[in-house]
């Protein structure tokens, strides 16, 4: 069997997750006060204790993500006692994915996705951004009515077939929203997020986070992971660095990603990190693969237990 991991993006958090594994694991514990020493932040608490609004802020979603993430990756290592076959991350999960692979020491990591956080707050004022999803149509028309719509707005997150988010200035999202209604959508919506990602509007964030990416010491990772911006993986460290600070700007080719990921054998994909949106989108992508999560006590026992 050949088994790929999949960690999750800004959206994917809630006050409490994982709160089983914390209980029961000490190097989970270990590694989410670590990230608390790391910002000077008790991350830990704002993480089992919220409330929503601070922990959906982007600064401290992110880095709680990682986190968690990494941390709920090394209980698996260290259970299984092997790496995966492959990786990948959706948006944010891309930086959890190569600290999983060491890439990123991490509390390099965490520091590092917190700025991240910081810079697409920065980049744009609070309520001139919006993203929305829209589904049931396919991206060929959706990126044909951005393209149609006045103002900044593009497809952001190519999730799955008939599953795509767009990203922009918030009028043009709202017109992009009834143009893609006209042109048969099936449902559409507006997202609770707090930054319009993977668009043009992110373009002053890229020099600050492209500094922070140069600053850090990277290491070639320790098992191959695809990389958002093209759905392929990066041959160095230079490479790594690239596709990260274009990512900012850039859709998100999930759907491609775990198509590459198929074409390249794997048989079984394992969601690590809380909730069960990357497991819902490989499903839509293609049912004969099993998916599943592990970010629950439960489902952590269950993974372990079948590849260990």
């Amino acid at each position: 069997m050949t088994v790929a991991f999949l960690f999750p993006g800004q959206g994917s958090q809630f006050v409490g997750m994982m709160a089983d594994i914390r209980a029961q694991e000490p190097s989970f514990r270990a590694r989410m006060q670590e990230a608390s020493d790391a910002l000077d932040l008790n991350l830990d608490r704002i993480v089992a204790e919220g409330p929503d609004d601070r922990l959906a802020a982007t600064a401290i979603a992110q880095p709680a993500l990682l986190a968690s993430s990494v941390a709920l990756y090394e209980v698996w290592a260290e259970r299984a006692g092997h790496a995966p076959a492959l990786a990948a991350g959706h948006s944010l999960g891309e930086y959890s994915a190569l600290t999983a692979g060491g890439v990123f020491k991490f509390a390099d990591a965490v520091r590092l996705v917190h700025e991240r956080g910081v810079a697409m707050q920065a980049a744009v004022s609070e309520g001139q951004g919006l993203m929305a999803a829209i589904l049931g149509l396919e991206l060929d028309a959706i990126a044909e009515v951005c393209e149609a719509t006045k103002g900044v707005v593009s497809p952001a997150n190519l999730n799955a077939p008939g599953q795509v988010v767009i990203s922009g200035e918030t009028r043009a999202v709202e017109r992009a929203i009834d143009g893609c209604k006209n042109a048969g959508a099936k449902r559409t919506f507006p997202l609770n997020v707090s930054v319009p990602s993977h668009c043009a509007l992110m373009a002053p964030a890229v020099p600050r986070i492209a500094r922070v990416l140069e600053s850090l010491p990277m290491q070639a990772a320790r098992f191959p992971i695809y990389h958002n911006l093209a759905a392929t993986i990066s041959p160095n460290v230079e490479g790594i660095r690239t596709r990260l600070r274009d990512q900012l700007v850039s859709p998100v080719r999930w759907s491609e990603s775990v198509g590459a990921m198929l074409q390249a054998g794997v048989t079984k994909f394992v969601e690590c990190g809380p909730g069960t949106v990357l497991s819902g989108l490989s499903r839509r992508i293609n049912r004969r693969v099993p998916v599943v999560s592990m970010g629950s006590a439960s489902g952590l026992a269950s993974v372990v237990e079948e590849h260990a």
